[in-house]
């Protein structure tokens, strides 16, 4: 469990941070509900030595979960203003295992893969191959996937292929 869950949230929401609902945090996005995070998480099966990139930082509360489990956790955020608070937060919460990048998540990050695995945290129509590329053998990639009903699904990278389950 992270440090200070509060503080990861919009100071004005603090008191329903431990709700299970989404919250907005601005910019016109939402970090995830705690059983979805929770669900997300567990699905990598971390064990503490793993190198894990995450796409869509938000406001850092699913990266300080994944600080907490593995052994770096390099993150992605598009949007500007996001990306810096929660590089700030992550920081005065005293995570030294986590990078954050500011940029365009469907590019995962080439320099530092592999990874053992990717999170996608937000819903998308189809997972892209950079990301593909980037999972290490026997790795886990763990996404909601869009479609008449929304789905989360995970993928481990075979020495061939990849497993789908849902």
């Amino acid at each position: 469990m992270p440090r200070s869950v509060s503080s990861l949230c919009s100071r004005p929401l603090s008191e329903l941070a431990y709700a299970d609902g989404p919250l907005p945090i601005g910019y016109g996005q939402t970090i995830s509900q705690p059983s979805l995070v929770a669900r997300m998480t567990e699905a990598l099966e971390l064990r503490g030595t793993e190198k894990v990139l995450e796409i869509r930082t938000g406001s850092g509360y699913q990266t300080a979960v994944l600080a907490e489990l593995a052994a770096k956790v390099f993150t992605i955020e598009i949007l500007k203003p996001l990306a810096k608070q929660a590089a700030q937060t992550l920081t005065e919460l005293g995570y030294k295992n986590v990078q954050v990048r500011v940029g365009d998540g469907h590019h995962g990050w080439p320099e530092e893969a592999p990874f053992e695995a990717i999170i996608v945290t937000a819903a998308a129509d189809h997972v892209l191959p950079p990301l593909f590329d980037q999972l290490a053998v026997g790795g886990c990639l763990i996404m909601p996937l869009n479609g008449f009903l929304q789905e989360l699904v995970r993928y481990r990278r075979t020495a061939s292929s990849y497993e789908r389950s849902t």
